[in-house]
């Protein structure tokens, strides 16, 4: 993820990536692999088809603040970017899907046991392709800090989970859009666990005064840079 296209982080580079196993970030310790990868090649398979779900996104699926009975607790933003290859050309027609906590830091999941409230006007995802410029846009609430048990007192920065597909299901890339001056970055494992700290503000998002919209909502840029359009040294394939 990146707010300019650079050529700053080599395909090989480690310094960009995070480790597969973060001792900090309990969870990697069963994720992470024990042996070597090994590198299959792809085939046109896998590299053309099949999309998914591009042709079914509906023109009002970029609010997450619509389509309930009434409008969401919480303070409304508007997220917008680009999404550029690495010489940065736009990537249109690219499906984007976010999802995220509630503004109490909770999600609409069996398995989220947050002692704080959900919302009934808020579920938390939302989906849209990219224009011709590689643009887009969400209109949604700023989600809260949510503790996740990984150590004592431990606290999740607000973050939005961002997935972009390429031309196929294995193109797919997973990050998170962090929000400048968050003190709880300073503490979380898993934004730490990317050795260099140039490739750590790439996944922060920027205020933007151009997109904040008076009276009504803030804005905040995030402008995404994919490697060879499927993967990027700047992702962060660590996404609770």
């Amino acid at each position: 993820m990146s707010q300019t296209p650079t050529r700053a982080y080599p395909r090989e580079s480690l310094a960009a990536h995070p480790p597969n196993d973060a001792p900090a970030y309990a969870s990697t310790r069963l994720r992470a692999p024990r042996k070597p990868l090994v590198i299959l090649p792809h085939t046109l398979t896998e590299l053309t088809g099949p999309v998914y779900g591009h042709e079914s996104v509906a023109p009002d699926e970029n609010d997450l603040t619509a389509g309930h009975a009434g409008a969401p607790i919480g303070e409304r933003i508007v997220v917008t970017g680009r999404v550029l290859d690495e010489d940065g050309r736009p990537v249109p027609h690219t499906l984007i899907e976010i999802w995220q906590a509630n503004a109490a830091g909770r999600y609409i999941h069996v398995n989220d046991r947050h002692d704080a409230p959900l919302d009934p006007n808020f579920t938390g995802a939302g989906r849209v392709v990219t224009d011709a410029s590689g643009g887009y846009t969400f209109t949604t609430i700023k989600p809260g800090a949510y503790p996740w048990r990984n150590h004592h007192n431990a606290w999740r920065p607000a973050h939005i989970h961002f997935s972009l597909f390429g031309p196929s299901f294995v193109t797919r890339l997973v990050t998170q859009m962090y929000f400048s001056g968050d003190p709880l970055l300073a503490l979380d494992p898993i934004w730490q666990s990317i050795p260099d700290p140039r490739a750590r503000e790439r996944l922060v998002s920027s205020f933007d005064i151009e997109t904040t919209t008076p009276e009504w909502a803030l804005g905040y840029r995030f402008d995404i840079v994919l490697r060879g359009r499927a993967a990027t040294p700047m992702e962060d394939p660590h996404h609770d």
